[in-house]
């Protein structure tokens, strides 16, 4: 599995925007092979930052979620949201592998 953490610095005036484009990316990654963990939104004071997870059961087939974008009308549409609003300053995409606890009743070695 990998993961993907999404960093963005986003227009704080334009969060029911952004909003609205982290709804639809939850939706259409979750249709197209990935898990979506969520978004995690300013919560208290003013900030500009934002994070997304999401995770895919390899590199492969995120890669295939990739070739729609700019060709998929879903994920033009949803894109069009970020760029009609500038919602999005910046973002900064980071591949992680990630490091689950245990289900109940199963112990690692050494634990």
């Amino acid at each position: 599995m990998i993961t993907c953490v999404v960093e963005y610095v986003i227009d704080p005036a334009a969060i029911d925007a952004f909003e609205r484009f982290a709804r639809r990316w939850m939706e259409l990654v979750d249709a197209h092979g990935g898990t979506h963990h969520g978004y995690f939104l300013p919560g208290e004071g003013a900030s500009d930052k934002a994070l997304a997870l999401f995770s895919f059961p390899s590199l492969a087939a995120y890669e295939r979620y990739r070739t729609r974008f700019g060709v998929d009308p879903d994920f033009v549409e949803a894109d069009r949201i970020r760029d009609d609003s500038g919602c999005v300053l910046r973002y900064e995409r980071t591949f992680m592998r990630p490091l689950l606890p245990a289900p109940p009743g199963r112990h690692h070695a050494g634990a």
